[in-house]
């Protein structure tokens, strides 16, 4: 599986989805730190990866305003419940194909994960 981090998800989830060998892009790594939202969710959409972050205005983008995404994967979060966010994210990508993550938008807490399909359409 392919992903695109955004700049405010922590290093240790970024280093624990590389220690499992996922192949996982930063903004950073790309020079899109500095990317707007939109931005972000367009090249990760452009490389074909799916977006991994921790800010839900991506949830507006997708379904208020019908961007068009190669999916997106939130993780809600606090340091204090990192490693069962991080055991729950590893759960989802383990029960879901690559293809069917494409799909969708999921949010990863640590008491479980909530998927939703995104639209299809785009104004």
């Amino acid at each position: 599986m392919k992903f695109l981090v955004d700049q405010d998800v922590y290093f240790i989830t970024i280093e624990s989805l590389r220690k499992k060998g996922y192949d996982v892009l930063t903004a950073k790594d790309i020079g899109m730190q500095r990317a707007s939202d939109e931005e972000l969710l367009d090249k990760a959409k452009e490389l074909g990866r799916i977006l991994i972050t921790r800010d839900k205005g991506f949830g507006a983008l997708v379904f208020l305003k019908y961007r068009k995404t190669s999916g997106v994967i939130l993780l809600r979060m606090s340091p204090e419940e990192i490693d069962n966010v991080h055991r729950e994210l590893f759960r989802l990508i383990e029960e879901q194909t690559f293809e069917n993550l494409k799909k969708l938008f999921c949010v990863v807490e640590s008491d479980g994960y909530r998927i939703r399909r995104i639209p299809e359409t785009e104004i």
